[in-house]
C-alpha cells in the first residue's frame, strides 16, 4: 500500500538529484516543447474563451453602474493573480501530466526501469528530474501567454460588446493591475508547474499491474496533481495576501 511515506522517500531522491551531474540537457529540452510549445495552442483558446466569458460576465453586472470601463481590469488582475496559473495548470495536468505517468508507468511494467537500474542509471535521475526543471520553467512562460490572450479575448469582448473605448481599457488595466499581481501569479506557476511533475511522475514511477494498472495510475495521477494545484494555489494565496498586508 502506497503511503504519504513513499512519497516523502521519492521527494527527496528527486530532490537530492536536481542538481546532480550529469546534466541531461537533450531529455529537458525535449521535455520543454513537449511541455510548452506543444501544449501552447490548446493554452491559447481556453483562456482567450475564459478572458471573453469573463469579460461578458462582468461587463453586464458592471453596465447597471456605468462602469464598463473597468471590465478590462478587472479580467486582467482576476487572470494574473489566480485565472492564468490554475487554467494553464489544469490544462497542462490534462495534457502533459497523464501523458507522464503514462509513460513512465509504461516503463515500469515493462521492467525497462529495472533495465536501466541494472545498467547503473538512475530512472529518477534520467527520467524525473529533466521533466520537473521543464516543468518549473516552462509553466510560467505559458501563464504569462495566458495572461496576453486572456486580456486579449476580454478586450474583443469589451471592445466590440459594450463599446468600451480602446484607449479607455488599456488604460484602467495600466491604472488598476499592479506588477506584484503578474509576478505573484508566474511564481505559482512555477511552484504548480513541479507538483504537477512530481506527483504525475511519481504515480507512473510506482506503477504495476500491467495496462490496467499504468490507467490506473494515469486517472490517480490526474485527480490527485487537480486536487493538490488547487490546496496549493489557496494556501500560496493566503501566504501571499498576509505579506502584502502586513507590508503595506
Amino acid at each position: 500500500m502506497i503511503t504519504v511515506g513513499h512519497f516523502v522517500i521519492y521527494l527527496r531522491r528527486v530532490f537530492s538529484q536536481l542538481f546532480k551531474p550529469p546534466f541531461r540537457f537533450s531529455q529537458f529540452f525535449e521535455h520543454l516543447e513537449k511541455i510548452g510549445v506543444d501544449s501552447t495552442l490548446v493554452v491559447v483558446l481556453s483562456t482567450t474563451t475564459t478572458g471573453m466569458i469573463l469579460a461578458l460576465q462582468l461587463g453586464y453586472i458592471m453596465r447597471m453602474f456605468h462602469a464598463e470601463m473597468f471590465v478590462g481590469s478587472a479580467v486582467a488582475m482576476a487572470l494574473s493573480r489566480e485565472l492564468a496559473p490554475i487554467m494553464t495548470a489544469i490544462v497542462l495536468i490534462a495534457r502533459n501530466g497523464s501523458s507522464m505517468a503514462a509513460e513512465i508507468g509504461s516503463m515500469r511494467v515493462t521492467e525497462q526501469l529495472d533495465a536501466m537500474e541494472i545498467m547503473a542509471v538512475d530512472p529518477i535521475h534520467y527520467l524525473v528530474v529533466p521533466r520537473v526543471w521543464a516543468a518549473f520553467f516552462i509553466f510560467p512562460v505559458l501563464t504569462a501567454v495566458a495572461n496576453i490572450v486572456g486580456i486579449a479575448g476580454a478586450y474583443f469582448v469589451s471592445t466590440t460588446v459594450f463599446q468600451v473605448d480602446a484607449s479607455l481599457f488599456f488604460q484602467k488595466i495600466y491604472l488598476f493591475l499592479d506588477p506584484n499581481d503578474v509576478y505573484s501569479g508566474l511564481m505559482k506557476s512555477a511552484i504548480l508547474g513541479v507538483i504537477v511533475a512530481l506527483i504525475s511522475t511519481y504515480n507512473g514511477y510506482i506503477t504495476k499491474g500491467g495496462a490496467k494498472g499504468v490507467g490506473r495510475a494515469t486517472t490517480t495521477a490526474v485527480v490527485t496533481s487537480t486536487v493538490a494545484v488547487l490546496v496549493a494555489d489557496y494556501i500560496m494565496t493566503d501566504i501571499l495576501l498576509n505579506t502584502l498586508m502586513r507590508a503595506g
